[in-house]
């Protein structure tokens, strides 16, 4: 059997999991949904847009870029259980390749945050957000979302290998909230205090919701600076680098499971 006939496997064995413990997914959903109505019913009439335009039109792709790198806490938890328990070395000492466990990993992260990114879209519809956009920037938008969230699954296979039990869980948090919030996704930098905005233009999140507003035609909460000029070269680099970081990492994390 190939490494890819192996992948498929072990993605339908996490499919499996939701299917027979579907609490975990559908809380994920219920939560991105809640984001949604807390920030776009309850305080976007209080949130300022830089250039006036409506606040739905530029929460939306942010809040799809935050919920790409939420998505990170199932599989570092994911991969760090499957340690925990011994599962990992079980797929070590069969005759298959590492990468199969990875790549079913990360494929079943990947159907899980389609799922993710329709549920928000339907729900940004109902709320009134509109893509004012062509067809192919509509799919370049949701390419980049994508490309986003399949690097950010090598941190959390790294991270998932490095933390066990209840690091795991404060690893995850201490990551994925700071970021998350520290970013573009839900207030326009201009709006910050100088220092903040200015940390705020290097996180990767806000990179990749810029260049998805540009490309659904919506606000993007930014009058100028280098970020509304390069945003989609960025949105296409900083995942790059964070793979071209963390693949060779996490392959390094699992080959010493044993050690």
């Amino acid at each position: 059997m190939t490494t890819l006939t192996h992948a498929g496997i072990l993605t339908r064995r996490e499919l499996a999991h939701w299917v027979r413990q579907p609490m975990a997914p559908i809380f994920n959903l219920a939560f991105s949904l809640m984001l949604l109505a807390m920030f776009g019913l309850l305080f976007g009439g209080a949130i300022e847009v830089p250039g006036g335009d409506d606040y739905i039109g530029f929460l939306l792709p942010g809040l799809l870029a935050m919920v790409m790198m939420f998505g990170i806490q199932g599989t570092m938890l994911g991969m760090a259980e499957d340690a925990k328990r011994g599962i990992s070395d079980r797929f070590r000492s069969l005759p298959m390749s590492g990468a199969a466990v990875a790549m079913g990993r990360s494929g079943a992260d990947m159907l899980s945050s389609a799922l993710e990114l329709v549920v928000l879209v339907g729900g940004g519809l109902l709320m009134g957000w509109r893509i004012d956009a062509t067809p192919l920037e509509a799919i370049a938008g949701v390419a980049l979302l994508l490309w986003l969230r399949y690097t950010l699954v090598w941190l959390g296979i790294f991270l998932g290998l490095t933390f066990r039990g209840e690091s795991a869980m404060v690893a995850v948090q201490v990551l994925v909230w700071p970021i998350g919030f520290a970013s573009n996704a839900l207030v326009a930098p201009e709006t910050m205090p100088a220092w903040l905005g200015a940390i705020t233009e290097w996180n990767p999140i806000s990179a990749t919701a810029t260049a998805v507003r540009q490309l659904f035609g919506n606000a993007t909460g930014i009058t100028g600076g280098w970020l509304a000029d390069a945003s989609i070269w960025l949105a296409i680099g900083w995942p790059a680098l964070i793979i071209a970081i963390f693949l060779p990492l996490s392959a390094r994390a699992y080959r010493r499971l044993g050690d």
